[in-house]
């Protein structure tokens, strides 16, 4: 069966002056049009396309890359808009449309939205909406400590920023956990710190165990540039304190020291470290 909003792999049947027709099974055939066709196609062949309803609801195919498919989230810009609603830039010729009854706010040309993309149950068009708490998952995570995940930046908090993870569950970055310039519309792979009983996530930025320490020496060394070269924790310096500034264990703090150290990158001093 094919789908509509996603990619399927499609056989061609005929040529024609204005494309090709592939296979579309009980739908039967679909037009490709000429500007879309790839260089060698031959019938025959088979291609991935991607399938929608054009103006007049017959289903058409592109070899166009889509910013998403039908069941993800993703951060658009407006096009343009007029008196039923937005039209979004999706990577696409024809753009998608996001009608004001699935806008949180109105829409402003030039700005951009994070949308979920769907198909619409009675026209079977594909559509954005705004109001993607609706289309997060209601199951509870399943995640473990220390595991890793993708994650879109959906909106600045008091505490830091939510996010979207894997497509279906909410997270939360905190402020104290971030250091990185991070935006609304990022993607980035995090961390998992905790599953709450409500099955929100919370995240950080920074890899768990051996890794953690590797990849600690260069959020340290950010630090260092982004502070005027110093940082008044040394190795000698209280756990506590490390692990309120930065979130990790002493020994992976020493760790991260020797390591940049060892590189004549910084110096050690009585009260704390400096770059060279």
């Amino acid at each position: 069966m094919i789908k509509i909003g996603t990619y399927n792999t499609l056989r061609i049947t005929k040529r024609v002056d204005f494309g090709l027709y592939l296979d579309g099974g009980d739908e039967g055939e679909i037009l490709l049009p000429t500007r879309y066709v790839p260089q060698g196609a031959n019938i025959g062949d088979e291609l991935e396309v991607f399938l929608y309803l054009d103006q007049d609801e017959r289903i058409i195919a592109t070899t166009e890359k889509p910013l998403a498919l039908v069941g993800e989230f993703a951060h658009l810009e407006v096009a343009w808009t007029n008196e039923y609603g937005a039209f979004l830039n999706w990577g696409l010729m024809k753009d998608l449309f996001c009608p004001f009854r699935e806008q949180k706010q109105r829409m402003e040309r030039g700005r951009k939205y994070i949308v979920y993309i769907k198909e619409d149950e009675e026209s079977h068009r594909l559509m954005a909406t705004a109001k993607v708490d609706k289309y997060l998952s209601d199951e509870h995570p399943t995640y473990k400590h220390g595991d890793e995940v993708d994650c879109l930046v959906w909106q600045k908090t008091p505490l830091g920023f939510k996010t979207i993870i894997d497509n279906r569950h909410q997270g939360q970055l905190y402020d104290n956990q971030i250091f990185r310039s991070l935006t609304t519309g990022d993607r980035l792979r995090a961390y998992v710190d905790h599953v709450r009983l409500d099955g929100k996530i919370d995240l950080t930025l920074q890899p768990t165990g051996h890794q953690h320490t590797l990849d600690f020496a260069e959020v340290l060394l950010r630090y260092l540039y982004e502070n005027n070269g110093r940082c008044n924790l040394g190795d000698k310096s209280d756990a506590e304190l490390i692990y309120d500034r930065f979130k990790v264990s002493k020994k992976a703090y020493k760790r991260a020291i020797g390591d940049l150290y060892k590189r004549h990158l910084i110096v050690i001093e009585e009260d704390g470290i400096r770059l060279v």
